[in-house]
């Protein structure tokens, strides 16, 4: 039986690499903001990093470095 009202993905699945990186920066997130912020953060577009977060943080390991440096600036 087909399951019509299921969300189906918007494009291909991310590598094990690139969704370890956005499980990493979304741990980092939730454990320094909280959830709700960490939400606000890790979508919304932060002028320090010049994109979303979690866009840098999927797209290379200097981008994710990038989020996790921002995210420890904003711990301190």
């Amino acid at each position: 039986m087909n399951n019509y009202f299921r969300k189906r993905p918007k494009g291909p699945p991310l590598s094990p690499v690139t969704a370890a990186r956005q499980g990493r920066i979304s741990q980092l997130a939730f454990a320094v903001l909280g959830r709700d912020e960490a939400l606000l953060f890790l979508n919304g577009d932060n002028a320090t990093l010049g994109a979303r977060p979690i866009d840098l943080a999927v797209e290379s390991e200097e981008g994710c470095v990038a989020v996790e440096a921002e995210l420890n600036r904003l711990k301190s």
